[in-house]
């Protein structure tokens, strides 16, 4: 039987899991050899946002407290918006947020910076941030 060599989504360590995650802008540019292997989650357009994801998304009380910390901070550190859970946990729900639209992630130096798409979700689905925020 081959060996399966294991992937960054594999791995448990919220940096090592998130390290290719693209940007918050939309600059990846052409798919050459550098850029070929970035995820295309949790940019794009506002269009792509299917309310089926986001709302399960939205749906479990951890994103829901880092959406909501995002939404009033802006651009945070992950370390700063994320509950005291797990880092497997901390991973899952951080992917969870990106591949449903709702968030973007920056990654600066060895962190990640994370950022509500607030414009983006309030032009697919207006209302639905002001609904869930309060």
């Amino acid at each position: 039987m081959a060996a399966v060599e294991p992937t960054p989504a594999d791995s448990d360590d919220v940096g090592a899991a998130d390290a290719d995650a693209r940007p918050c802008a939309d600059d990846v540019g052409d798919a050459d050899a550098g850029n070929a292997h970035r995820r295309t989650d949790g940019a794009g357009d506002a269009g792509a946002l299917g309310l089926a994801e986001v709302l399960a998304a939205l749906g479990h009380p951890a994103r829901l407290e880092i959406v909501r910390k995002l939404a009033s901070r802006g651009e945070a550190f992950c370390g700063e918006v994320v509950p005291d859970l797990p880092r497997s946990s901390v991973t899952h729900h951080l992917r969870t947020l990106r591949e449903s639209g709702v968030i973007c992630q920056r990654p600066e130096g060895r962190r990640q910076y994370l950022t509500l798409r607030r414009d983006d979700l309030e032009r697919r689905f207006p209302g639905l941030l002001a609904l869930v925020l309060r």
